[in-house]
């Protein structure tokens, strides 16, 4: 791994950072009452705190429980990111639990653990999802606020649309009429070409169909071909910490306080017969002194999906039953908490390259002199392929509403407009979740199932917030799911058959040329020896609508409000109700605008 530290022992963005932020609670100004104190600094957290600190008159305060990731190369160089995941020093570094659908295996599921989250770990990629995503939102919330019409002028507060560094041409790339161009978020098209381009896009052409090529998958409608968009900007991964955290940090009513782990939440008082949780309890380790800080106003919860219901269930919000197991007195009966974990296998698929150079990936993992020459061009030009994020093309399509797949199973897609599968094509190969291959030079297809029905958990083994929640997505747990993905498998292979691909692969290589592509039961089992996860886990804090959790399900209200409790509102992945067709990341930033929209309106829908 090449993790280049400049200045992380330092606090301080030199330059940058003017206000409060805090290595150490004991260094938190004493007798400060915050209004608002969000527990983590991801695309939920960052957004809301920096939104509300805009407010003078608020105080507010962002507990973050990793450190900061400001200039560490791997974070920066957005090619970088497969030497950022599955585990570093920046991640929470969990491990699911062993996996029937995947015969039986166990491997590490990354969740970030510094300032900004998983934003300053992931793929970067920035999609936007379909128009009937949101739609089902708010269908299911009851609040049309939540559909795609509506968040749509959202768009204009979060993008900044920058220009690709090599000035090429980006018509038919993007449509720069849909984007924002003031927002928080730089994003643009790939920085540099990879040499899978050429042959991607003319196999698009070429086959048409499910594989048109389109000029934005961020339209509402992204079915088709299209060219990448990441969360980038001039070459430079640009995370939730940098485009919101550091210039609200200029405010003297906002404070972040890093390397310090929520712990609990505190009940403060009653209000309407409701209990109120505006207090939380934390610590920098196990051992540590154990703080308390209560808000005026709110909590916000913004863990993320695995640490916001063990926050919940440590605090006694969750199945009675389960908490009584543990020694963990119920506050509130809410058997929501922790369950409707879903998240998206993907199985990257191995073809043979025909040159060598076209593997980029194994390139820069085997030759140390192509990987210095690579990062000195990003590092004195920013230019090259480090300025791209791992790939440039995404494909988004359908199951035909034909297939017997869909026989005696309802479509578990929002729409019309919705993807059920995902193709991506990357130039080379990633170690991903195993080691890369000694020898051979590749490029990797990479299916995704985008609209699972499996359905798991997440929940606690220990009372002890220092132990490791349990997390059991539950993959390929229904007989959707593994017809879906092997329909995604063969589509894919369909897709290299393309003779655009003519003298640049060889062919399926490694156990994936051992599989009969006809054979249902071959294909099957290559998903379930070689599915991994794309890191995407929603739902286990969902919003419902308003109602208790036993008339209408759910965790959160359409207001993101903790349902039965005052003073607790939850801005994550973990309120989806459904994992969107898509990459999340855009989505849970556009919920987290609304959010502090929300909350600085003091909307109310549920009494």
């Amino acid at each position: 791994m090449y993790v280049h530290i400049i200045a992380l022992v330092a606090l301080f963005f030199a330059g940058q950072i003017h206000g409060a932020l805090f290595g150490d609670p004991a260094h938190l100004p004493k007798g400060k009452v915050y209004d608002y104190i969000i527990v983590g600094s991801g695309p939920g957290g960052s957004p809301v705190a920096a939104r509300l600190a805009e407010e003078p008159a608020l105080n507010v305060l962002v507990i973050e429980a990793g450190p900061t990731g400001f200039d560490v190369t791997d974070i920066e160089v957005p090619a970088l990111t497969p030497y950022l995941q599955p585990t570093s020093s920046f991640d929470w570094n969990y491990t699911m639990i062993p996996q029937p659908g995947l015969d039986g295996r166990a491997f590490p599921f990354s969740r970030g653990k510094v300032l900004g989250g998983c934003t300053a770990l992931n793929w970067m990629f920035w999609v936007r999802c379909a128009r009937d995503d949101y739609d089902r939102f708010a269908r299911v919330t009851g609040d049309d606020g939540w559909s795609w019409d509506a968040i749509l002028p959202l768009w204009n507060k979060i993008e900044r649309l920058v220009p690709p560094l090599d000035r090429h041409n980006t018509n038919g790339e993007i449509d720069s009429s849909i984007h924002g161009k003031n927002g928080a978020i730089n994003i643009s098209v790939h920085n540099a070409p990879y040499p899978t381009d050429e042959p991607v896009v003319r196999a698009a052409q070429e086959l048409g169909g499910d594989f048109r090529l389109i000029e934005d998958y961020n339209s509402g409608d992204p079915l088709g071909l299209g060219w990448y968009q990441g969360s980038i900007g001039n070459g430079v991964r640009n995370d939730a910490a940098t485009a919101y955290l550091v210039p609200a940090l200029q405010r003297k009513n906002f404070d972040v306080l890093i390397n310090t782990q929520v712990t609990k939440l505190v009940q403060t008082g009653v209000q309407g017969g409701k209990p109120v949780f505006r207090g939380v309890l934390f610590a920098q380790s196990r051992n540590a002194p154990t703080f308390a800080l209560n808000a005026s106003k709110e909590v916000i919860l913004a863990a993320g999906a695995f640490n916001t219901p063990q926050i919940l269930l440590l605090s006694g919000i969750g199945p009675s039953a389960d908490l009584s197991t543990l020694g963990i007195p119920t506050v509130i009966d809410h058997p929501n908490v922790g369950q409707n974990l879903s998240d998206q296998p993907i199985v990257p698929l191995p073809y043979g390259a025909a040159e060598e150079q076209d593997d980029i990936y194994s390139n820069l993992a085997r030759n140390a002199t192509f990987f210095q020459e690579s990062l000195s061009e990003w590092e004195t030009k920013r230019s090259g392929i480090f300025t791209n994020g791992a790939n440039n093309q995404l494909g988004f399509f359908r199951i035909p509403a034909t297939d017997s797949i869909f026989e005696g199973q309802p479509d578990p897609s929002a729409g019309p407009t919705a993807p059920h599968l995902e193709i991506v094509p990357f130039p080379g190969a990633f170690a991903f979740l195993g080691t890369l291959p000694p020898t051979g030079f590749f490029t990797i297809l990479a299916a995704v199932l985008l609209t699972p029905t499996s359905r798991g958990s997440v929940t606690l083994s220990s009372p002890d917030p220092f132990t490791q929640p349990v997390i059991n997505p539950n993959f390929l747990n229904t007989t959707f799911d593994i017809a879906a993905l092997r329909h995604g498998l063969r589509a894919a292979d369909n897709f290299s058959h393309a003779h655009a691909w003519d003298g640049f692969l060889t062919g399926r290589a490694l156990t994936w040329a051992l599989v009969d592509v006809d054979v249902d039961a071959e294909v099957d089992e290559f998903a379930r020896e070689s599915a991994i996860t794309i890191w995407h886990p929603t739902g286990t804090a969902a919003m419902a609508r308003c109602g208790t959790p036993a008339e209408v399900g759910g965790v959160v209200d359409p207001d993101l409000r903790v349902k039965g409790v005052e003073g607790l509102r939850v801005v994550d992945a973990s309120v989806l109700p459904f994992v969107p067709a898509g990459h999340p990341q855009a989505v849970i930033y556009a919920f987290a605008e609304r959010a502090a929209e929300l909350i600085k309106s003091g909307h109310r829908a549920c009494l």
